[in-house]
């Protein structure tokens, strides 16, 4: 057939989160053209408004600190806390993951990227053979002002030089001497960037950040406000796609195959409440519609676990808007427990943000428990932050809104919550008698490493567990929210689109959350989402690279 193009490259990416730059990066120093499409106006994606974390095991940092792991141990880990849920979770695809890992990050490094471990972060199961603490890296931040007019499109969340090792620590700045030691870093460390002209950013940005400006070295033409609107496809192969450019559709030819790194579905109502039963309540961006999915799934892509989420806890915006707030020290630290819709405990409040959520929806089939409510002791709030909390105006608007409570004593701060009465000041009682012993007899918080890096070392005998007995008292509705969608494509340890009958579309790849996750219905570490997007996007451009070009002549 003969085709008329408007623009030919070798490899065609669509995204620009993590996925999305790693594959073009790739690309490009393999030898091929590459190309970057973003639908939205903004790039960066859900990795530039994340922790920027990769749960990167037996990874290069941790060698060169001379710190144990290998893959053995790591993919036993993995097949304890992910099992098989379907062939996104293959063992072909987790051992392409992990053995990936090293080719990965040393590619990045050789371009400039600086990686720094988070050594003090468990796995979030880290009790089970084969977990360890200190497999998540991260970028050390990174000088925006190197990005020139892109950091004016730059998506990001928090424009600081934070770090992840910085958070669990910074929560109590006030409260501990660590807290305090880390939070005087944190302003040097600040202020050192602006003192030698720099512009630091950290986390999210980071990384998204040091990608871009990679891309930009290498010359790869990146355009916003760009959707793929479909797949080009010739004798079962694709070879190129539309994409709407500046409101005029634009066919571009793609000789060595088209990346789908578009994100998940977060912000697709119609599709949330298919395939979640509910609408919103997540912390993506916007613009993560689900598109790479659907004009996959048009080239005859399979899908799957499109059911599930990176959920987590997440309280409402202030002002009304879709985008939620994550919770994670909050309901973690001592002095608070989580209550039903009746008043009564029904999980470990410091487990992780996806067991959170899931126990969330379990809960709410027999009890009403969406929402839940967090309650929080005075010494609560004076001795943690709470992100909910720290927009000027948020407490007085969550409020009025009903999504924020307080009262003096437990038995008003019951009525306002709307929970039985009885049964909130028996399960109160008996959280007390815990926190007293330091033993949490119903649901084991403060167990684990994990569970306690969010915790309060200086609260004896339990660093998780604190009485709720000192007023004033409030209570904050949680959500089962999510940082994004987790299902999608089903691909192969290449990251080659599949079929439903197992077989490739050839030239299409995916990675990222428009992919159904090799990490199956849980999340075994920090950066759990941003890893594999990251690592099998790698695989998938170097696959791309190794191949012989579309047969297809102009």
């Amino acid at each position: 057939m003969n085709q008329k193009w408007d623009y030919t490259v070798d490899y065609l990416v669509a995204g620009t989160g993590v996925a999305g730059l790693s594959a073009a990066i790739t690309a490009k120093r393999n030898g091929l053209d590459a190309l970057i499409v973003e639908s939205t106006d903004k790039w960066g994606g859900t990795t530039g408004i994340s922790g920027g974390g990769l749960w990167m095991p037996n990874n290069p940092v941790m060698k060169k600190a001379g710190v144990h792991d290998s893959i053995d141990e790591a993919f036993d880990y993995m097949e304890d806390t992910i099992g098989d849920v379907g062939p996104w979770t293959s063992r072909e695809r987790k051992l392409a993951f992990l053995y990936g890992i090293d080719h990965y990050m040393n590619t990045l490094s050789e371009e400039g990227v600086k990686w720094a471990r988070a050594k003090d972060y468990p796995d979030y199961y880290p009790d089970l053979p084969g977990g360890r603490i200190g497999r998540g890296v991260e970028v050390v931040p990174f000088n925006v002002r190197k990005l020139g007019k892109w950091r004016k499109t730059m998506r990001t969340s928090i424009p600081a030089p934070l770090m992840t090792n910085d958070v669990w620590l910074l929560s109590r700045a006030w409260s501990t001497p660590d807290g305090f030691v880390r939070g005087a870093q944190f302003v040097f460390r600040a202020l050192g960037g602006l003192l030698t002209g720099q512009l630091k950013y950290g986390i999210g940005g980071a990384l998204t950040g040091s990608l871009m400006h990679i891309v930009l070295r290498q010359k790869t033409p990146v355009w916003l406000n760009s959707p793929v609107k479909e797949l080009i496809i010739e004798d079962g192969r694709v070879i190129g796609a539309v994409v709407e450019k500046e409101g005029k559709l634009v066919r571009i030819k793609s000789r060595r195959g088209v990346m789908l790194a578009a994100g998940g579905f977060a912000r697709n109502k119609e599709w949330r409440k298919k395939y979640h039963g509910i609408e919103g309540w997540s912390s993506a961006p916007e613009g993560q519609l689900g598109q790479g999915i659907e004009i996959g799934q048009q080239a005859g892509g399979a899908i799957g676990m499109m059911e599930d989420a990176w959920w987590g806890a997440t309280t409402a915006d202030p002002d009304g808007g879709e985008q939620h707030g994550f919770v994670l020290n909050e309901r973690s630290d001592p002095w608070s427990i989580v209550v039903d819709q009746k008043g009564s405990r029904y999980l470990n409040e410091s487990e992780s943000y996806i067991d959170f959520g899931h126990h969330m929806f379990e809960r709410d089939k027999e009890t009403p428990a969406i929402p839940s409510w967090l309650v929080l002791d005075h010494r609560h709030t004076t001795h943690f932050l709470n992100s909910a909390l720290m927009v000027p105006g948020a407490r007085k608007k969550l409020t009025k809104a009903g999504e924020l409570v307080t009262a003096d004593t437990l038995e008003e701060l019951a009525e306002k919550m709307g929970v039985d009465k009885e049964t909130f000041l028996a399960t109160v009682e008996r959280f007390n008698g815990f926190a007293r012993e330091g033993v949490d007899r119903d649901f084991q918080r403060g167990r684990t490493a994990y569970d306690r890096y969010y915790g309060d070392p200086l609260v004896k005998p339990n660093p998780n567990l604190g009485t709720i007995e000192k007023g004033p008292f409030q209570a904050i509705k949680l959500y089962p929210g999510d940082l994004n969608t987790k299902g999608g494509l089903v691909t192969d340890e290449h990251a080659r689109v599949l079929k439903e009958n197992g077989s490739v579309i050839e030239g299409l790849y995916a990675a990222g959350n428009n992919t159904a996750s090799v990490m199956g219905h849980t999340y075994p570490g920090p950066g759990s989402t941003i890893a594999p997007a990251g690592v099998f996007a790698y695989l998938g451009a170097l696959h791309a690279s190794q191949q012989a070009q579309n047969p297809q002549q102009d």
